[in-house]
């Protein structure tokens, strides 16, 4: 060390003169997550886990890792050891809060206590056993007031469920945290390269004026003549007149058709500007349908529209290194975020910091969940609390929006539901629903491929949902074989630009009335607004067959007797376990109501679903169980809960395909240093295709694809190097990648 100086960050020079001191950057730390917390409630708690974040870097042996020396030094464990060991038995779970925190602002939070030796408990008890190399004058010096903080943090414990909100407070300083410190390290390595990256957004309250004009502008444009579209002017002025009530849960049942995305959007801005809401983020449960609603709002309000969903992810592993300073994970500053219910969800139970980093931007949104009824059932016990909390104690305000409201009501879904009552945004949603119904759904019982086939020959226009990927493929092969006319398949397996111009192509074949049979899987039943004369869709929810009704006969220009979406049973092909439950409940409720699209009878269906489930299914996992506050402090197991809170169960990863000019440009640009990761992720997201881990890892296995620019990128970005296996009507056969590729189409 020079001069006795303590060191955070090394540079370039070797006399140190632009090395950035220890002291200097706790403070700018310290006081970046301070106002990050002044907005959330927690400023004292998080200003002192900035302030002592990285005291382990006062071991000596840290100068020699500044450099360049290949050795490990746990500069994270230090300072929670020291707020633990200042604190008081009475500030003992404030204390370990913030310990959580310091302890996780590099590898994550940990958990409380488990068989690793990355647990809390474990690292401060193997620190404090071991030789101190920290200067005894460090250590002794004056313990912080634990009182104020402790007031900040339980004071967002107040409610049923104290340590689920403790555990999200602790969440939400860590997330000023290492929003904090990634900011002053990515500043100051700015500064040092001369490069200042361009991070600030306009604030939603400054922008609403203007973003509401252009509302109301494009509004005023829409037709409002016919059946349908004096309705959707109705619902959307009854909402928006409500948006000066107080924030917090609201829901909104619309039928498909009823203009839920448009009016949606008018409550947030309304809402958000009587309240000073700080953004809007429009969460959706599929990415297709998130590309889609991010390119209307785009159309809309132009670039302060943030699109974020999972398609590509930061490598955490590469987070601490020079190199990859530029690869921080957005922070969700834009004044509107569209993403997906998975990047959502995940980020709020996550235990990593590029996850994490985002939540204290969470806090102060107009939060509207669009087709909210796909929240998944083994987590929605923990997702409602999430819900809960964020409304009660950090600002927000939540618009569950559906066509098919799901039982979430405390009245309803008797243990844990949400305080729903009189909280419905739309004007008489069972009127509504027979004002807008626009089809039949009746039983189609047993149907082979072939008769799949054969009812698509029957009709100029049509489209057949099936539950997975592999079998909309197999049926669209077999279609081909049978000479089908105007077929179209669309599915994941297809990057999303090209599915996009495949919509816009359905969509000219649907109004031109040519020959148009789609075969698809479900991602066309949420916000891909399309208008089929019928439609088949193989049992599932009824919610999905609701949704898939939808499809039929959207506009109304149709009669109604002849609008049919006739659900079938697939022959030989078995339900995953998750599917038959729900198909299972719609078979029983379709024995008692003979019109499925009867608001009663989805009531029913979600009596089955929810209502008799019981806690065990509903908190699968018992997450909220996994977290926990008693005489002898917390127990907060942060890491296990991140493995466990999984919206979808297989692990999927990216792969880009190279499909046209634009995708291998940014590609190219992978090579280019001064290029952000995070820019080249958010151009090729629009390339990606999600499949299997170990699918992926067997196309790189047999020379079919590999990570791009790995010296400097790391193993983000996967690149499909064999251009035989994606067919732009087909999308990337992954299965086999052993075999020859021809072979397979």
């Amino acid at each position: 060390m020079s001069e006795n100086r303590i060191y955070a960050h090394s540079g370039k020079h070797a006399d140190r003169s632009d090395w950035q001191l220890l002291s200097d950057h706790h403070d700018a730390v310290s006081a970046l997550a301070n106002a990050r917390g002044v907005k959330i409630g927690l400023p004292l708690a998080a200003s002192l886990a900035g302030a002592l974040h990285d005291f382990g870097k006062n071991d000596p042996a840290f100068d020699q890792v500044l450099q360049g020396r290949d050795i490990r030094v746990d500069h994270s464990t230090a300072g929670g050891w020291l707020a633990l060991k200042q604190a008081a038995p009475k500030d003992q779970p404030t204390a370990e809060a913030i310990a959580y925190t310091i302890l996780g602002h590099h590898a994550g939070l940990p958990d409380k206590l488990n068989d690793q030796n990355s647990c809390m408990t474990a690292r401060i008890e193997t620190f404090n056993r071991t030789t101190n190399p920290i200067p005894q004058n460090l250590i002794a010096q004056e313990p912080p007031d634990f009182a104020p903080i402790s007031h900040e943090l339980f004071a967002k414990c107040a409610g049923p469920n104290p340590a689920f909100n403790l555990s999200l407070a602790t969440r939400m300083v860590f997330s000023c945290l290492v929003d904090a410190d990634f900011r002053d390290t990515e500043s100051y390595y700015a500064k040092i390269d001369a490069y200042d990256r361009p991070r600030d957004w306009p604030s939603l309250p400054d922008l609403l004026p203007d973003l509401r004009e252009r509302f109301d502008n494009h509004m005023n444009r829409l037709p409002d003549t016919g059946d349908v579209n004096p309705i959707r002017r109705h619902i959307l002025h009854h909402v928006r007149a409500q948006a000066s009530q107080r924030p917090g849960l609201f829901t909104l049942s619309v039928p498909t058709g009823g203009g839920k995305t448009l009016a949606s959007m008018g409550f947030a801005l309304d809402h958000a500007m009587a309240h000073g809401h700080r953004r809007i983020i429009y969460a959706i449960p599929y990415s297709s349908v998130t590309e889609q609603t991010a390119g209307t709002f785009r159309d809309l309000f132009g670039d302060v529209v943030l699109e974020h969903h999972a398609a590509i992810d930061a490598n955490e592993r590469d987070a601490g290194q020079r190199e990859k300073l530029q690869l921080a994970m957005e922070d969700w500053a834009a004044p509107i975020v569209v993403t997906t219910n998975v990047q959502l969800f995940e980020s709020l139970f996550s235990a990593r910091p590029s996850r994490a980093r985002k939540l204290h931007n969470i806090a102060g949104a107009v939060i509207i969940l669009d087709e909210a009824q796909c929240l998944p059932r083994h987590l929605l016990l923990p997702t409602l609390r999430m819900i809960e909390s964020l409304c009660t104690h950090y600002g927000c305000t939540v618009v569950l929006c559906t066509a098919t409201q799901p039982a979430f009501d405390s009245r309803q879904l008797k243990e844990g539901g949400l305080a729903l009552d009189d909280r419905e945004l739309a004007p008489q949603p069972e009127l509504l629903a027979q004002q807008l119904r626009r089809a039949h759904i009746r039983q189609g019982g047993e149907m082979s491929d072939q008769d799949l086939i054969d009812a698509l020959a029957g009709t100029e226009q049509g489209f057949v949902i099936v539950n997975s990927r592999a079998h909309a493929l197999e049926l669209f092969k077999a279609a081909e074989q049978a000479d089908i006319k105007g077929l179209v398949h669309l599915t994941t397996r297809q990057y999303p630009s090209d599915r996009r111009a495949l919509i816009a192509e359905i969509r000219e074949k649907l109004k031109s009335n040519q020959p148009c049979r789609l075969i698809a899987t479900s991602l066309i039943e949420a916000g891909v607004d399309l208008d089929f004369p019928v439609g088949w869709r193989a049992e599932a929810g009824l919610d999905s067959c609701v949704q898939a009704a939808g499809r039929v006969n959207r506009e109304g220009r149709r009669p109604l007797a002849g609008s049919i979406l006739t659900v079938f049973s697939a022959s030989d092909r078995p339900m995953p376990a998750a599917i038959k439950t729900l198909a299972d409940a719609m078979r029983s409720t379709a024995r008692r109501f003979d019109d499925l699209l009867n608001p009663a009878a989805m009531r029913d269906w979600f009596e089955h679903v929810y209502w008799q489930a019981g806690p065990k299914l509903l908190d699968a996992a018992d997450i909220i169980g996994k977290l926990r506050v008693g005489r002898g402090g917390t127990d907060f197991a942060f890491r296990t809960i991140a493995e466990a809170y999984r919206m979808i169960d297989t692990t999927m990863v990216p792969v880009i395909i190279p499909g046209d000019a634009i995708a291998q440009r940014e590609i190219d640009r992978l090579e280019v240093e001064a290029v952000s990761s995070g820019t080249l992720a958010r151009a090729l997201q629009h390339y990606t295709v999600q499949i299997p881990e170990k699918s992926r890892e067997a196309l790189r296995t047999n020379g079919k694809g590999d990570f791009a620019a790995q010296h400097l990128r790391g193993a983000q970005f996967f690149v499909l190097t064999d251009a035989s296996l994606y067919r732009r009507d087909s999308g990337l056969w992954w299965e086999g990648a052993d075999y020859i590729a021809d072979s397979i189409w």
